[in-house]
């Protein structure tokens, strides 16, 4: 009789590790049920012999195919649309390994191809898809290997494939909408700067040298525009260093957890901003959270997870705090309500998911709303940063225009 190797979690989240004897894997899942766990990986116990078979032929088949050098993470985009394609194999019915290696071959040379050529070598050893998922955190995260595992444990992996590639597409389409929002005013900042910056380090000396050739006394508003040309023609290699330095003072700080609590803490205060980053942290979450509840991942281990997706040292303390109140029996609405980090309306719909057992679904619910709400945030913001823009380099060109002319009129009336 085969021999399984079982990985479960118990009522209390924690994780179990047990051998069971069974005809099948379908059997050795429905023992482990009847104790009241939920199965997380099950796999048969191989022989050495089987094992060193299963190497030799993996070694074999990924003959000739090497990793070529790529660095960083894999952009989500393409993740996002590995995602779709690989659902859509297992839809159809393909097996798992014939469907990795299509979209293997598909790939161009990168981080993407890479992983799977490194899944490919892993399922083939014996391992499973989520095992060998887990070996390569530059292209899958904790997210997309514990759903992959309630999958691969449900017997229902299409269908969570399915979710997650919706439950990126979402996230990817709400980032691109607030990424092409705010490029037209960083673009016009940056060529105001640039403007402003050229004229303090070229024209501004000129006119300097002609005010002293004339010898006349400066008003102060010429003498603070001169002074700040000063400034930037003798300082200007420092101008890069100020971004480069406040983004390593943050980077610094935020090493200490009570310094990165601080510096979100202060993020989620700033107007309008800190309005659009609290909604789209909550959307996020609770897109994440509904994704993982659906797919049959444990609501402590779902928490944990969408915890670490936050990005947010404030949501991840609420996360803490949610995650010890259900641990000790409570629900999850009481504890939301005392973090104070969401509305009393994201509040009720969880109070009410709880009581009618569709909490994934209000928790999709709240993740809509929340991504409108987003999106209507940063329009009223570029509508506003658009007058704002067009008051502030007023100002400006009209500041540079009184402190030049000034001068001039001035000479002009003694001259007459």
């Amino acid at each position: 009789m085969p021999t399984y190797l079982v990985k479960s979690m118990d009522n209390t989240g924690l994780e179990v590790k047990e051998t069971i004897e069974a005809n099948s894997e379908q059997e050795a899942q429905q023992k482990i049920r009847e104790k009241g766990f939920f199965v997380t990986e099950i796999k048969e116990k191989s022989s050495k012999k089987k094992k060193e078979a299963t190497k030799v032929t993996a070694k074999t088949d990924q003959q000739g195919k090497k990793k070529s050098f790529s660095m960083g993470k894999v952009k989500a985009k393409k993740l996002c649309t590995f995602t779709r394609q690989l659902s859509t194999l297992q839809d159809a019915g393909l097996p798992i390994l014939r469907s990795l290696r299509i979209l293997e071959g598909q790939s161009k040379p990168g981080p993407l191809k890479n992983a799977l050529i490194g899944v490919i070598e892993d399922v083939e050893s014996g391992n499973t898809l989520s095992e060998a998922m887990a070996r390569q955190p530059k292209a899958f995260d904790n997210l997309y290997v514990n759903m992959v595992k309630a999958g691969e444990a449900g017997g229902a992996l299409e269908v969570i494939l399915q979710r997650l590639a919706e439950f990126k597409e979402k996230a990817q389409s709400l980032k691109r909408k607030v990424q092409g929002a705010m490029i037209y005013p960083a673009s016009v900042m940056t060529v105001a700067a640039g403007i402003v910056g050229f004229i303090m380090y070229f024209i501004i000396p000129k006119f300097k040298e002609i005010f002293l050739g004339f010898g006349v006394e400066l008003p102060a508003i010429t003498m603070l525009l001169i002074n700040i040309s000063d400034m930037v023609v003798n300082y200007c290699f420092l101008i890069p260093a100020i971004p480069i330095a406040v983004w390593l003072s943050l980077k610094i700080i935020r090493k200490n957890k009570t310094g990165a609590f601080v510096t979100d803490w202060l993020a989620l205060k700033i107007p309008i901003m800190g309005l659009i980053l609290s909604k789209s942290t909550t959307a996020r979450t609770c897109r994440t959270l509904g994704t993982l509840i659906a797919s049959g991942v444990p609501i402590l281990e779902a928490l944990s997870i969408s915890r670490d997706t936050a990005g947010n040292h404030v949501f991840r303390r609420a996360f803490d705090h949610i995650y010890a109140a259900i641990r000790e029996g409570e629900s999850m609405a009481v504890p939301l309500k005392e973090t104070r980090i969401v509305d009393d309306m994201v509040v009720n719909m969880v109070d009410v998911g709880e009581e009618t057992g569709a909490l994934d679904n209000m928790l999709y619910k709240v993740a809509d709303v929340y991504e409108e709400e987003v999106e209507v945030l940063v329009e009223g913001l570029i509508n506003m940063l658009e007058p704002l823009m067009v008051v502030v380099l007023g100002l400006i060109v009209g500041f540079i225009v009184i402190a030049l002319f000034y001068p001039l009129i001035q000479l002009m009336n003694d001259l007459s």
